[in-house]
Parts: structure tokens; C-alpha cells; sequence
């Protein structure tokens, strides 16, 4: 038996009034998918435990059997495991994402505004050159060293910041992806003395980025500058149980996003890499199907991410998160099963929403979102339904987002 999850992330969402009161769940062609659901399980899970901020970090955890309660300490934790980064003792690691600022540049800082939580999903290349030119400027690179902080480039707009002798203590932080369009002076870093140093760093480095050689080329081509660096998803390490011992299947998991391969390595499994892949919409959706096949030729599990839905809303772009579902369904659902039909393999798959990502703001939700599971075997009746939010409601409630792998697996 072979088992397997998809993750569509962010690709539940609420009724839209430009989609006449349905949902892209709802509107999306997606054939295979939902001819999987209507003879498979479908019911509906709370991924995001209460009291948590809805994100990735916390929803994916709770999909692979980890409480968040219990083992939480972080987003930029779990990334900095997949890049094979350690923590130094009493220090603590942030995402840093390059993001585009608005307003005028001699605005004071606090009322700029916050256009693109990935400086219009800039390339990694450019991103890379700019984060390392920042920390090396002799204006800025003093500054980290006085906060004790350094860079690990992330070839995408995702970079990781890790920060000797770190003070967590009451600190808040906001992810900017939840803040698209608003002024971010209510957002900015606050909380203790740690905070005024991030921020410090934040200011220095719009300045800095402003006029930059690359992002004045960005604008002329028509593109958002990666004028700012955001700090934000602190924590201070990360210790997760082993899935194959829990579960007893080793394998590995697809994924262009740091998050999840960073999960993937503390919890025992493969974290697999696509060079083609690219975290957005247009990622190669053939070659994260093939990874995922090759995979299973070895183990028993396999895990599929995709972030497009996700990137979609987040750049309030409906079209392609309504594709970004269309091609789960087509060029990963449809081919991987019938690749494991061929080989005549027995199969059970998980396929679900991680969170809701709301197009109506681009932020994401704690709300419950619909999960399937298809057994190849077919002994059970189906759902007969479709896949969307509204039908999920009309089958099985899980509380916990940690319930999905015992059932994934008949445990």
C-alpha cells in the first residue's frame, strides 16, 4: 500500500460576489479531483489550533501528526533546518523576506506602505544579490554585526536572518503577506529593546535598497522594487517526533517552499527539490509529480506541496488561483494515480487545504477547510459530492489537524 498527500496550500477560501457567491473551489474545472472525491471520504478539519495565528507553519505541522501546542517554537526554525543552518545556543532565527514598499522615499518610514510581501515575486538571483550586497554595505553590515545577526539567502524572496543571544521575550512581529496595502507603521516590529534593533535594521535597509542598481531596472521594466527586508516568523529551535516510527513508512516530501522541507527533515522524511519549481503558479507541476512518483518507488509515502493557490491570493490574482487548483487536480492528481494504476499498486490519498487564503484581503484564516481521502480499493461508499468548503461541512469533522495521518494510514 502506498500512501500519499497533497497539499494545496491556501486553495480553500470563502464565497466570492465576483464568482456569484461561490468559492474558486467551487467554480474551478477540476474533473479527476472531484471524481476522487465523490468515491472517497470528505469531510472537513481544523488545521489551525486555537489561540495559533493561521499560517503554513503551524497548519502543515498539525498535517503531519506534530501539535503545534506541543512542538511550535517558530516558523524560521523549521526553514532554517532545511537549509542545513544550526542555531547557535540563545540565538534565535527570523524569516526575512525582501518585500516592496510604497510611498514616497522621504516619507518617514512608518508610513510607507506594504505593496508585496515578496517584492512582486522577485526572482532568486536578484534576490539572493540583494540581500548579501545589504548585509555587506559598510553603512549596514556594522549594524547587523552590533544586533549579532546574519543572512542565509534563500533563492527566493524568502532569506533567513539568525541572531546570536536573541530576546524573544514579548516581541511581536507581523507577517506581511497578512498586511498587503496598509500602512505599516501599526505592524512594524514592538514589544522589548530587541524589537527597536529589527526595526533599526528595517529602516537602514529601505534606505539603502531604495535606489539600488537592480531596482531602479525593476521599475523600468514595470516590476516592484525589493526595497525592504521584513523581519517576522522568530523562533528559537524546533524538535519533532519520527514519522516512520509513528506511522511506519519512510519517504519524503515535494516542495519548493523552505517551511515544508524543513519539517520534512526534523520529522525523519526526504526532502525532495525540483530545480524547475518554483513556488508560484506557473511551478512544473510534471516534474513535482514525477519527483513524487520516484519517491514511491522506494518507500511508502509520499507528500506533494503546492504553494500556488497560496502565492495566487496573496497577490490578490483570482485567475491563476483558480488555475493553480485546475493543475493540481489534471497534472499532479490525475497522472499520479494512474502511474500507481500501471504498476498496480494499492493506494490511499490525502488531499486537503492547509488553511483558507481569503482572496477579499489576500490573508490567511483559521477557519476549517475540506480534506478527501480517496482509497484505491474502493470498499467504502463515497461522499458524492464534489471538493469545496460547503460540501466538506456535510461529512466528518476533525478538531485537530494531527487526526489526519491515523486515518490516512487505518491507524
Amino acid at each position: 500500500m502506498k500512501y500519499i498527500l497533497v497539499i494545496g496550500d491556501g486553495m480553500a477560501d470563502d464565497p466570492l460576489p465576483e464568482l456569484g457567491g461561490k468559492t474558486p473551489l467551487e467554480v474551478c474545472d477540476k474533473p479527476y479531483f472531484d471524481s476522487l472525491t465523490r468515491r472517497g471520504l470528505l469531510g472537513l478539519v481544523q488545521t489551525i489550533p486555537e489561540g495559533f495565528p493561521p499560517g503554513s507553519d503551524t497548519a502543515i505541522m498539525s498535517i503531519f501528526g506534530c501539535d503545534p501546542a506541543k512542538y511550535f517554537s517558530g516558523r524560521a526554525p523549521l526553514e532554517l533546518a532545511a537549509s542545513g543552518g544550526t542555531m547557535p545556543e540563545g540565538g534565535a532565527c527570523y524569516r526575512c523576506n525582501m518585500v516592496a514598499l510604497g510611498g514616497d522615499e522621504h516619507l518617514p518610514f512608518a508610513e510607507k506602505v506594504m505593496l508585496s510581501h515578496s517584492a512582486g515575486s522577485i526572482e532568486g538571483e536578484e534576490s539572493d544579490e540583494l540581500v548579501e550586497w545589504l548585509f555587506n554595505n559598510a553603512e549596514f553590515a556594522p549594524l547587523a554585526r552590533a544586533a549579532g545577526m546574519s543572512v542565509r539567502p534563500g533563492s527566493s524572496f524568502r532569506h533567513l536572518a539568525v541572531q546570536e543571544d536573541a530576546d524573544l521575550s514579548g516581541i511581536v512581529l507581523a507577517p506581511p503577506h497578512d498586511h498587503l496595502n496598509e500602512v505599516i507603521g501599526p505592524i512594524l516590529p514592538r514589544g522589548n529593546e530587541n524589537a527597536k534593533t529589527l526595526l533599526a535594521l528595517m529602516e537602514k535597509a529601505n534606505e539603502l535598497l531604495e535606489h539600488h542598481p537592480i531596482n531602479e531596472k525593476r521599475r523600468a521594466e514595470g516590476l516592484l522594487p525589493a526595497n525592504g527586508v521584513w523581519f517576522w516568523a522568530e523562533g528559537k529551535g524546533a524538535k519533532l517526533p519520527n514519522f516512520t516510527e509513528r506511522y511506519g513508512a519512510a519517504g519524503g516530501v515535494v516542495s519548493a517552499v523552505p517551511l515544508c522541507h524543513g519539517i520534512a527533515v526534523l520529522v525523519g522524511l526526504e526532502p525532495v527539490s525540483v530545480p524547475t519549481a518554483t513556488g508560484e503558479w506557473d511551478t512544473d507541476y510534471e516534474a513535482k509529480t514525477a519527483a513524487a512518483l520516484d519517491i514511491l518507488k522506494k518507500h511508502d509515502f509520499a507528500a506533494v506541496h503546492l504553494e500556488g493557490p497560496d502565492e495566487a491570493t496573496h497577490n490578490h490574482d483570482l485567475e491563476h488561483k483558480i488555475y493553480s487548483v485546475e493543475c493540481l487536480s489534471e497534472r499532479v492528481v490525475k497522472p499520479l494515480c494512474e502511474a500507481l494504476r500501471e504498476r498496480g499498486e494499492d493506494f490511499r490519498l490525502l488531499i486537503l487545504s492547509d488553511h483558507r487564503t481569503f482572496m477579499r484581503n489576500g490573508a490567511h484564516g483559521a477557519t476549517p477547510v475540506p480534506f478527501m481521502i480517496y482509497d484505491s480499493r474502493e470498499l467504502k461508499p463515497g461522499s458524492g459530492l464534489a471538493y469545496s468548503e460547503a460540501n466538506g461541512e456535510k461529512g466528518p469533522f476533525l478538531a485537530s489537524g494531527t487526526g489526519l495521518m491515523p486515518l490516512l494510514f487505518e491507524a
